[in-house]
């Protein structure tokens, strides 16, 4: 593994400054670009560690605060190992931090973020791959709709409420999509039950997008996250198996 470096960075968007991090090569030089999106925990060590492993394998990757309009990072406090069931308060205070974000804040958002990306030396031209997790799924797939000049893959990994019977529904944007897909969703996961993965899985074939969905048996929405009860070693594994061979296929 490529040894690593992170920085704390502050990125200006249309809405004010973000609070982010930044995990690269240690020897400086462009590599391609990686925007990862948060899950509802937000911006923490386990995050961080995360960009630091895909950073290892080469790649320079952006981890942005995506509540900043809250605060800086930890918008909530949290313990250093998450049980929901044992810290339902945490849950009272993120649930509307989470549906916070709109559309169009996500949008604005994802501007600021991919700029930064195209104006930095640490990350080589050309379009960028997306990745995020539970709500980071679905600003990943609203990404690669609005932004697809930009992104040449977004992968989702236990993303929640990807097709809503909602009019502004992440899937809708099917049509716009030019990039590669990948999902790994949780079969355990009731945030997107089957109607919904089916639903997806029909807009993306019939806008021709290039895709791969598969369905992780016994893992729960979460999987990936190693400081939550949620976390499945053998499905996180997975996951990064499945990152790994989207990002080295395009890049």
């Amino acid at each position: 593994m490529t040894a690593v470096q992170g920085t704390a960075v502050d990125i200006r968007t249309g809405d004010g400054v973000a609070d982010a991090y930044v995990a690269h090569p240690a020897d400086g030089a462009p590599r391609p670009g990686v925007l990862l999106y948060q899950d509802a925990y937000g911006l923490r060590p386990h995050l961080r560690a995360m960009a630091d492993r895909l950073a290892g394998a080469g790649y320079t990757v952006l981890v942005p605060n995506v509540f900043y309009r809250e605060g800086r990072a930890p918008v909530v406090e949290l313990p250093e190992f998450i049980d929901p069931s044992a810290a339902p308060a945490v849950w009272e205070r993120l649930g509307p931090l989470v549906s916070s974000v709109t559309p169009e804040q996500a949008g604005r958002d994802a501007d600021a973020y991919l700029g930064w990306l195209a104006g930095s030396p640490l990350v080589a031209d050309g379009p960028v791959a997306l990745v995020g997790y539970c709500m980071g799924a679905r600003l990943a797939l609203r990404t690669a709709a609005t932004h697809a000049d930009r992104v040449a893959a977004a992968a989702g990994f236990h993303g929640g409420g990807l097709a809503t019977d909602a009019p502004d529904s992440p899937h809708l944007g099917a049509r716009h999509i030019t990039a590669e897909l990948y999902f790994g969703h949780a079969d355990q996961d009731r945030s997107l039950p089957e109607e919904q993965i089916r639903r997806l899985e029909e807009a993306l074939t019939a806008a021709g997008v290039r895709h791969t969905c598969e369905v992780y048996a016994g893992a729960h929405h979460g999987y990936t996250q190693a400081d939550t009860t949620a976390y499945d070693r053998a499905a996180d594994e997975r996951h990064w198996s499945a990152l790994l061979d989207l990002l080295n296929r395009t890049f």
